[in-house]
């Protein structure tokens, strides 16, 4: 890919980006990190959703990884330790670079292996999932001392029934592909040597479709629960704040660091 104007660094090394056709291909690329979101791939996602609202020849995008069994862990926790847990979140996009962006076109998440904590909520903020039949999908944070503050809370309990949604929350224990397909979070489940051919031709069945309907579609069906977003994002960052501001906080990703049992104060 040509280097653009504006264009992050990050681009090419921990985010890959290209265009096939009317798709947008977007990797995820830290495999010595399990591809966990540091700061830079905040500033690759968020630069590739604008590249790709802002191109009319981009119809529809994919997210996926390119490191072999792994779609993301989350947060980078050394990043956060180091005291650079303000650069995982994007003023105006959210955590990522990407669970709050506002996007017109539809986004795929093609899941080969773990999505865990804010890699399953990156899966979330995408419109349809295909994941491999070796995938998982979890929500760890409780174990950590934290919460699924970037749209977990939120999210999963629209894609799942609640009583499970409620359980993936407060346990931390994830789920199968199987069992996520089962429910209609998912919409595809394969071998994962399929995973890359079956996502990229339910990308471009949607790409050959007309760009105002598909839009107008998608506004619709994403609006169709009723559900007044803003006042759950209140809710979400007030409950962030308090989390965030924690002993507990500090302690998780510390002892997650030194390989121990976390020693929760409640506090």
């Amino acid at each position: 890919m040509s280097v653009e104007a504006g264009q992050p660094d990050s681009i090419g090394r921990e985010v890959w980006f290209d265009v096939v056709g009317r798709v947008a291909r977007v990797r995820l690329a830290r495999p010595d990190s399990r591809n966990a979101i540091n700061g830079a791939v905040v500033r690759g996602l968020a630069w590739i959703v604008d590249r790709v609202e802002s191109d009319p020849g981009i119809a529809v995008a994919v997210l996926d990884s390119a490191t072999v069994g792994m779609f993301c862990a989350g947060a980078d926790l050394a990043e956060i330790a180091r005291g650079g847990g303000h650069d995982l979140v994007h003023p105006t996009k959210g955590f990522g670079g990407f669970v709050k962006a506002e996007r017109s076109k539809p986004w795929i998440a093609a899941v080969g292996g773990a999505a865990m904590g804010g890699g399953f909520e990156l899966a979330l903020s995408c419109d349809m999932i295909v994941a491999s039949d070796d995938a998982k999908f979890g929500l760890p944070e409780v174990k950590r001392g934290l919460m699924a503050m970037a749209g977990g809370a939120i999210r999963l309990p629209r894609r799942l029934p609640q009583a499970l949604a409620i359980e993936v929350l407060l346990t931390g224990d994830p789920i199968t592909p199987q069992v996520a397909a089962a429910y209609g979070l998912v919409n595809r489940v394969v071998p994962s040597e399929e995973l890359e051919p079956v996502s990229l031709d339910l990308a471009n069945r949607i790409a050959r479709n007309a760009p105002i309907a598909v839009r107008e579609s998608l506004q619709l069906a994403r609006a169709a629960d009723g559900v007044d977003e803003t006042r759950l994002w209140q809710a979400n960052d007030a409950a962030t704040l308090r989390v965030v501001t924690s002993a507990d906080a500090r302690e998780g990703p510390r002892a997650f660091l030194e390989k121990r049992e976390p020693k929760w104060s409640g506090t």
